[in-house]
């Protein structure tokens, strides 16, 4: 009896982030087929930041996010 091949199973992914694929090749580095600008934009305005919010004026800084040039 052969063994049935398994697919390779997609994960769900937030809308914004489709057809994102992250792979971590033989030497360790990260290989992906998006933009890591895009990637940090879409954390900075989905994940808090653990580490700033204990700061007073977090949340201030969290309203006030300005792009760089």
């Amino acid at each position: 009896m052969a063994k049935k091949e398994k697919k390779p199973v997609k994960p769900r992914v937030h809308k914004d982030l489709q057809g994102l694929d992250i792979t971590i090749d033989q030497f360790g580095e990260i290989k992906s087929n998006m933009n890591i600008e895009k990637l940090n934009d879409f954390l900075d305005k989905n994940v808090d930041d653990k580490k700033l919010a204990e700061r007073d004026d977090y949340e201030e800084m969290k309203k006030g996010k300005k792009k760089k040039k």
